[in-house]
């Protein structure tokens, strides 16, 4: 279960905060699926402004950076 996340840096428009708040008492699994789509949610960036370099928009980009620390962060943790 998640118990809390931490947040050290966060997106400006507020949605790492959001989404951390989420994820108590979620299993693991749940919140390892769920991380990015919170952060979509509340994200402000502009959905339709497509990056050509990277092939998403801005709101997918966020779901998959939040998503990917949050994975690096949880495999930091089963280190300790």
């Amino acid at each position: 279960m998640v118990k809390e996340i931490r947040v050290l840096k966060g997106a400006p428009c507020g949605a790492t905060w959001h989404a951390a708040e989420e994820m108590k008492g979620l299993p693991v699994e749940d919140a390892l699926t769920r991380f990015g789509l919170e952060v979509q949610f509340v994200c402000s960036a502009d959905p339709a402004a497509w990056d050509p370099l990277w092939g998403k928009s801005p709101v997918h980009m966020a779901a998959d950076v939040h998503s990917a620390v949050l994975k690096a962060a949880l495999k930091k943790q089963d280190k300790k």
